[in-house]
């Protein structure tokens, strides 16, 4: 098993905020599925905080899971970039490997397009992706290497959706990036609408305009459902669910971390298992 003695190793998910965050669910149980004697905790560290966190850091850890809005604060910070990070320009894993070394990876992106492909086979052309952060970045590539073509990138404001654009323009299949903003009038036709914004900024006028897009990826898991999970399952709509990208995502992260095969159904039915309890608590 890589990154030393299987026994009493350290990982943990950060961000801010980070009480919602099911990472914690999901890595226990693979754990406890596998009997292996690690740890698995939730630290919030706010924007700016992330080097003084590693540089806190014995060699008892092994991999951290990094959400908002840490994903592109990671980058400078590692001693190496995988291709895929590299790519999108954002990493959600850190691999503290036995001799010092800093990895910095992207499970998001594989993630993603495991959970698309778990819920429809359907060929995907083109696609309108809502936000313009590095979810919205690193999903956009997992699309692209589906067989996206054309992504309409919509954003609150424009000027600040440059990273993204200039990451999904660089995508080896030269895709066709145009952005345009979320509260316009206009239907929007695609393959697939992916959403990385606040379940707030899902209005009607916005679900009005992607009401006729067959396959729906809601990048969020909570709240649950969010207003266009809702509007998907009601219209009987392919759904892909936060949960869905959650838990592929962080199936890849585990096979990272210990050097073996994640129990995808037992994380994925103890994530289940605790927004159960959130809805009903």
């Amino acid at each position: 098993m890589s990154g030393g003695s299987p026994a009493g190793r350290r990982c943990g998910v950060l961000g801010d905020p980070i009480a919602h965050s099911l990472s914690p669910v999901l890595h226990r149980a693979a754990y406890a599925e596998l009997g292996l004697d690690w740890s698995y905790d939730a630290h919030r560290v706010p924007s700016g905080g992330l080097g003084s966190f590693l540089a806190g850091l014995d060699d008892t850890w092994r991999g951290l899971s990094l959400t908002m809005p840490l994903k592109r604060e990671a980058v400078p910070l590692v001693d190496r970039l995988t291709d895929r990070a590299r790519c999108a320009g954002a990493v959600n894993t850190l691999l503290l490997e036995p001799g010092g070394e800093l990895v910095g990876d992207n499970t998001d992106l594989p993630g993603a397009a495991a959970a698309v492909r778990e819920r429809t086979s359907d060929p995907l052309a083109s696609a309108v992706v809502l936000g313009g952060g590095a979810t919205a970045a690193s999903v956009g590539l997992a699309l692209a290497d589906l067989g996206v073509r054309t992504i309409d990138l919509l954003v609150r404001d424009v000027t600040r959706a440059g990273d993204t654009v200039e990451v999904l323009r660089s995508h080896a299949a030269d895709v066709d990036v145009r952005t345009g903003v979320l509260h316009a009038s206009e239907a929007l036709a695609a393959d697939i609408v992916v959403s990385t914004i606040p379940a707030a900024a899902q209005v009607p006028g916005l679900l009005h305009r992607v009401a006729g897009v067959p396959v729906v990826f809601e990048a969020l898991y909570d709240p649950w459902p969010t207003p266009l999970a809702a509007a998907a399952l009601a219209s009987g709509r392919v759904l892909v669910g936060g949960l869905d990208l959650l838990v592929h995502q962080a199936a890849l992260q585990h096979e990272l971390f210990t050097g073996g095969p994640a129990p995808l159904d037992v994380m994925r039915e103890a994530g289940r298992a605790a927004l159960e309890a959130r809805s009903h608590g």
